[in-house]
Protein backbone atom coordinates (compact mmCIF):
# COMPACT_ATOMS: atom_id res chain seq x y z
CA UNK A 1 0.00 0.00 0.00
CA UNK A 2 1.50 3.51 -0.90
CA UNK A 3 2.34 5.93 1.21
CA UNK A 4 2.72 9.31 0.33
CA UNK A 5 4.17 12.32 2.54
CA UNK A 6 3.48 16.06 1.58
CA UNK A 7 4.64 19.19 3.18
CA UNK A 8 3.02 22.51 2.97
CA UNK A 9 4.04 25.99 4.37
CA UNK A 10 0.80 28.27 5.94
CA UNK A 11 1.41 31.75 6.41
CA UNK A 12 -1.68 33.18 8.59
CA UNK A 13 -2.39 36.93 8.54
CA UNK A 14 -4.69 39.13 10.26
CA UNK A 15 -6.76 41.58 7.92
CA UNK A 16 -7.91 44.88 8.63
CA UNK A 17 -11.18 43.88 9.96
CA UNK A 18 -9.72 41.59 12.65
CA UNK A 19 -10.40 38.62 10.61
CA UNK A 20 -7.16 36.06 9.30
CA UNK A 21 -6.23 35.30 5.84
CA UNK A 22 -4.40 32.40 5.24
CA UNK A 23 -2.23 31.11 2.30
CA UNK A 24 -0.79 28.09 1.68
CA UNK A 25 2.13 27.23 -0.26
CA UNK A 26 3.62 23.59 -1.29
CA UNK A 27 7.02 22.07 -0.92
CA UNK A 28 8.83 24.48 1.33
CA UNK A 29 12.56 24.32 1.77
CA UNK A 30 14.10 21.88 4.16
CA UNK A 31 16.56 24.96 5.37
CA UNK A 32 13.95 27.38 5.79
CA UNK A 33 14.47 29.92 8.69
CA UNK A 34 12.06 31.71 10.86
CA UNK A 35 13.85 35.05 9.45
CA UNK A 36 13.33 34.18 5.71
CA UNK A 37 9.44 33.25 7.16
CA UNK A 38 8.83 36.60 8.69
CA UNK A 39 10.69 38.91 6.20
CA UNK A 40 8.33 37.45 3.48
CA UNK A 41 5.22 37.83 5.44
CA UNK A 42 6.29 41.50 5.95
CA UNK A 43 6.91 41.90 2.22
CA UNK A 44 3.67 40.98 1.37
CA UNK A 45 2.40 42.91 4.07
CA UNK A 46 4.00 46.20 2.79
CA UNK A 47 4.25 45.80 -0.89
CA UNK A 48 1.68 43.27 -2.08
CA UNK A 49 -2.74 43.90 -1.85
CA UNK A 50 -4.54 41.39 -2.39
CA UNK A 51 -8.03 42.44 -3.08
CA UNK A 52 -9.50 40.90 0.16
CA UNK A 53 -13.48 41.71 1.11
CA UNK A 54 -12.39 42.44 4.32
CA UNK A 55 -9.47 44.51 4.18
CA UNK A 56 -5.88 44.32 3.55
CA UNK A 57 -3.48 42.10 5.07
CA UNK A 58 -2.04 44.13 8.49
CA UNK A 59 -0.08 41.72 10.38
CA UNK A 60 1.43 38.35 10.95
CA UNK A 61 -0.11 36.09 12.83
CA UNK A 62 1.36 32.18 12.45
CA UNK A 63 3.79 30.59 10.04
CA UNK A 64 3.38 26.54 10.20
CA UNK A 65 4.93 24.04 8.32
CA UNK A 66 2.52 21.06 8.03
CA UNK A 67 3.62 17.84 6.86
CA UNK A 68 0.94 15.07 5.97
CA UNK A 69 1.44 11.42 5.66
CA UNK A 70 -1.41 9.70 3.63
CA UNK A 71 -1.50 5.71 3.38
CA UNK A 72 -3.57 4.31 1.07
CA UNK A 73 -5.60 1.48 2.17
CA UNK A 74 -8.17 0.24 -0.67
CA UNK A 75 -7.68 0.59 -4.08
CA UNK A 76 -10.75 -0.50 -6.57
CA UNK A 77 -9.60 -3.44 -9.04
CA UNK A 78 -9.60 -2.08 -12.54
CA UNK A 79 -11.90 -2.62 -15.11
Amino acid sequence: MPIATQKVIRLVFTVADGGTFTMTLPSPRADLTQAEVEQVMDLLIEKIYFDLSDGGLVAKRDAKIIETVTEDIFDPPVA
